[in-house]
């Protein structure tokens, strides 16, 4: 279940930061399910979110409040998910943690993707 630390796809993303702090950093998924998907994924490696320090947590979070307007002047959404899959019966495939931030559009399909 566990990915090798070397191999983790999130501990240096090879994409544009879209905002950042400190402890997390924001980046486009690369399989979205809707124009704007993003990750909001910490800097140092961790399985579930419920793995994350205390700071760690609240950075995490406080970058998705951060780059919902970023998104917003972008895409221009109707709404938004913000969800977390911890562990592979939630349909987690990536074992680092992250947070999906996908913006939703009037009248698209609402389905849920991992």
């Amino acid at each position: 279940m566990s990915e090798g630390l070397k191999d983790c796809l999130f501990c240096k993303p090879q994409r544009e930061i879209l905002v950042e702090n400190a402890h997390a950093i924001a980046v486009f998924d690369t399989y979205p399910v809707s124009p704007g998907h993003s990750l909001i994924l910490p800097r140092r490696h961790a399985v579930t979110i419920w793995d994350l320090q205390e700071d760690e947590y609240a950075a995490c979070y406080a970058l998705v409040r951060e780059l919902k307007p970023v998104l917003e002047a972008q895409f221009s959404p109707d709404g938004f998910n913000v969800g977390v899959n911890c562990g592979e019966a939630a349909g987690q495939s990536v074992w680092h943690a992250h947070i999906h931030v996908i913006p939703r559009y009037a009248g698209k399909d609402l389905g849920i993707h991992a």
